[in-house]
């Protein structure tokens, strides 16, 4: 298939400041691929209508970005992954509107990416946050075999929430816990927005991580977060959200235009370049 004329787009409420597509038009032009992917400003009230009509309109799919994302889990045939984040942000047309939730294996191949074999110790891992972000990010290392996972967040209940949803591998533990339970992790995320810009910093002691840790923040804006910068120069290996972004874009594009896409230097530095003018959103 070569995707000739065919178009995607990203929709969300408000939407202009998407990167998705200038990643995706990177790629339409690298690979040749006669299509386009715009950006669709639309209201949550107009959501329903406007995927009903995805074909009429000439698209193959989309992606879904806020506030969509539980309504089109709700509007479509959903995947595993999808049921269990609680939300879709990859929608396609195969015979009904279906759906998935990409920042599962975006998360995956950015790490395997940037920290090769972190998955050779799967004993535990440290998650910061209990939101959409962090579902996804649990969805995936329960899939890769990670034993144990701490969620640590400011409210109990939504921690509980997330053992019942994942099971007994969920062991919950409060903030003012979170300096203690870095001492044996092999791997620490933060899926929460500290960090951010315009966001309060992430309070976190980076020494008590083990010398072989790996830290990743789904934080992209700046690129290279006070937490990536702090685990870097104690010379603990890496995984940024800028990464991530790009590593969950590709199932996407494979499904619309038929052909998997490789996340390239080019591409990130093309990213990194937007990202220094502009606030940012995925």
């Amino acid at each position: 298939m070569s995707g000739a004329g065919r178009a995607a787009c990203v929709i969300g409420w408000p939407v202009e400041h998407s990167r998705s597509p200038l990643v995706h038009n990177y790629w339409l032009k690298r690979y040749g691929i006669a299509g386009e992917y715009r950006r669709e400003a639309v209201l949550p009230q107009d959501f329903a209508a406007f995927i009903g009509s995805l074909a009429a309109r000439g698209y193959a799919g989309a992606n879904v970005t806020v506030p969509h994302k539980e309504a089109a889990l709700a509007l479509s045939q959903p995947d595993d992954r999808a049921r269990a984040v609680g939300a879709a942000n990859t929608l396609w047309l195969d015979g009904a509107l279906r759906s998935t939730n990409s920042d599962v294996e975006g998360f995956l191949h950015n790490l395997d990416a940037s920290a090769p074999r972190w998955d050779t110790d799967l004993s535990k891992a440290v998650v910061l946050g209990a939101g959409g972000a962090a579902r996804a990010v649990i969805y995936a290392l329960i899939a890769r075999g990670v034993e144990r996972l701490v969620v640590v967040n400011r409210t109990h209940s939504r921690v509980e929430l997330l053992r019942g949803t994942f099971g007994a591998r969920i062991a919950p533990a409060r903030w003012d816990e979170l300096d203690a339970v870095l001492a044996d992790t092999a791997l620490m995320v933060n899926t929460t927005t500290l960090g951010m810009q315009g966001q309060p910093a992430l309070a976190v002691e980076i020494g008590r991580l083990p010398p072989g840790a790996v830290v990743a923040d789904l934080v992209y804006a700046p690129v290279r977060t006070p937490l990536i910068a702090a685990a870097q120069a104690r010379g603990l290996r890496t995984a940024d959200g800028l990464g991530m972004l790009l590593h969950q874009a590709v199932r996407g594009f494979a499904l619309w235009f038929g052909r998997t896409p490789e996340v390239t230097p080019e591409l990130r530095a093309l990213l990194e370049a937007d990202l220094g003018s502009a606030p940012a959103k995925p």
